[in-house]
């Protein structure tokens, strides 16, 4: 059972919706094989289709901090599409403690 779990919002500026959820679709399921990692979702709205909502499950908030500062996270974001635009001041980071499924 996860114990922590972190939400990233973001919101696609330029029309770019299907390529990123494409992106997402294709990763390269690096965090796959992070130490506490347990699973992520990655949803959109379906009145906000610009949107995107990655969630991540985690034994551990230690363990998201170091997957979240490491090499790997930073080559996992290889794949964002190329001229991506985001919506400045749109883009959160909210962690939480998982209280129960």
């Amino acid at each position: 059972m996860a114990a922590f779990s972190a939400l990233s919002r973001f919101i696609i500026a330029n029309g770019m919706g299907d390529d990123v959820k494409e992106a997402f679709r294709n990763r390269p399921h690096l965090v796959d094989g992070a130490q506490g990692f347990v699973r992520m979702e990655v949803l959109s709205p379906l009145d906000r289709p610009e949107e995107i909502w990655l969630l991540t499950f985690w034994t551990d908030r230690d363990s998201f901090e170091a997957w979240h500062h490491s090499h790997l996270y930073r080559e996992s974001h290889k794949g964002i599409p190329k001229g991506l635009k985001l919506v400045p001041g749109r883009t959160e980071l909210i962690r939480f403690e998982h209280v129960c499924s």
